[in-house]
C-alpha cells in the first residue's frame, strides 16, 4: 500500500508551493523555540524532517557552521526546489534538501546528531513507523526536537471547523492508517506515547502560546479554499463567510493578529 499517498497529492501541487512563503510569515515566529529546544552544537549533523521550503534547514546550517551538515527532507518536489533555490542564494554549502518520505525512506548521510522538525511530522498515517524510522537516522544518544500544533480548539485561525458544512468529509483512513492533518499530534499524552512506541526516550514536551501579526493572506486566500476542498461554485459564499468568521482577528486592512498555540518534544535515542 502506498505510504501518505493523500499527502503526496496535496504537498506536490505546484501553485499549493508557490504561494508557501505567505504560510511562512505565520510560522517563522516559532523558529527560535524549535533551535533552543534541538541545541545544536558546531560541527553537528542535522536532519530536518518535513523541512518544506528549507527556512528552517538554513537557520539550522548557521548554527552547526561550515564543520555541520543539514540535509533536509520533504515528500514535496516543488517545496524542495524552493528550498533548494534559496540555499544557492545564501550559499549555503553545508545544506542539502532531498525529496523524500521520512515514514519509508533512508536519508543518506547518517547517522545524525539530531533530528528536528517545525510542523513538518504531523502527516504521517503510519506515526510509531516514521517516528522509528525517524530514530533510526540518529546515531546512540541522537537527539529529536519538532514543533507541532496544540489542538485545533486552541487555535481558532484555523477556520476550517467553521466551513466544515461546506466540504467533503474526510475518508476513513484505509486499515492499519491514522488520519493526517496539522492538529493529530494535538494531545501531548499520546504523541509522546507514539513516540515512546518509537523507541524514543526521556520524551517530554512544552506548551508555548503566542499573537503573530501578519497580512491576513498568510492564512486566507482563495488558494487556501481550493486546497481545503471548497468547490469552485461555492467560492464566493464561503469567502464571504470565511472573512465574518475572521474578522475577530483584525488589527486593521492590512494586519490580522493570530493566536498561535503549538507545543516543542523534544526526545533521545537510546
Amino acid at each position: 500500500m502506498d505510504t501518505n499517498a493523500a499527502e503526496r497529492r496535496r504537498w506536490n501541487d505546484e501553485h499549493w508551493a508557490a504561494i508557501w512563503p505567505r504560510r511562512e510569515r505565520l510560522t517563522d515566529a516559532v523558529t527560535a523555540f524549535l533551535l533552543d529546544a534541538a541545541a545544536l552544537e558546531p560541527g553537528e549533523l542535522v536532519l530536518d524532517v518535513g523541512c518544506g521550503g528549507g527556512k528552517t534547514s538554513l537557520a539550522a546550517g548557521e548554527a552547526v557552521g561550515a564543520a555541520g551538515a543539514v540535509v533536509g527532507a520533504d515528500l514535496s518536489a516543488p517545496l524542495n526546489a524552493l528550498a533548494r533555490r534559496r540555499a544557492s542564494e545564501a550559499g549555503a554549502e553545508n545544506v542539502t534538501f532531498s525529496v523524500l518520505d521520512m515514514q519509508t525512506d533512508t536519508v543518506a548521510g547518517g547517522p545524525f546528531d539530531v533530528a528536528l522538525s517545525q510542523f513538518g511530522v504531523m502527516f504521517f498515517d503510519e506515526p510509531v513507523t516514521a517516528f522509528a524510522n525517524i530514530r533510526a537516522h540518529l546515531g546512540p544518544g541522537g537527539r529529536m526536537a519538532f514543533v507541532c500544533w496544540q489542538t485545533g480548539e486552541k487555535n481558532p485561525w484555523f477556520f476550517a471547523p467553521a466551513i466544515s458544512h461546506h466540504l467533503s468529509p474526510p475518508p476513513a483512513p484505509a486499515p492499519g492508517k491514522s488520519p493526517t492533518g496539522p492538529f493529530t499530534l494535538g494531545d501531548a499524552a499520546h504523541t509522546a506515547a507514539i513516540l515512546r512506541s518509537a523507541g524514543f526516550r526521556d520524551v517530554r514536551s512544552t506548551a508555548h502560546e503566542l499573537a503573530v501579526e501578519t497580512p491576513q493572506d498568510a492564512v486566507l486566500d482563495e488558494a487556501q479554499l481550493t486546497f481545503m476542498g471548497v468547490p469552485d461554485d461555492k467560492l464566493e459564499a464561503v469567502k464571504a463567510e470565511v472573512h465574518v468568521y475572521m474578522e475577530r482577528f483584525a488589527v486593521s486592512a492590512e494586519v490580522w493578529r493570530f493566536p498561535l498555540a503549538f507545543q516543542v518534544f523534544q526526545a533521545t535515542s537510546p
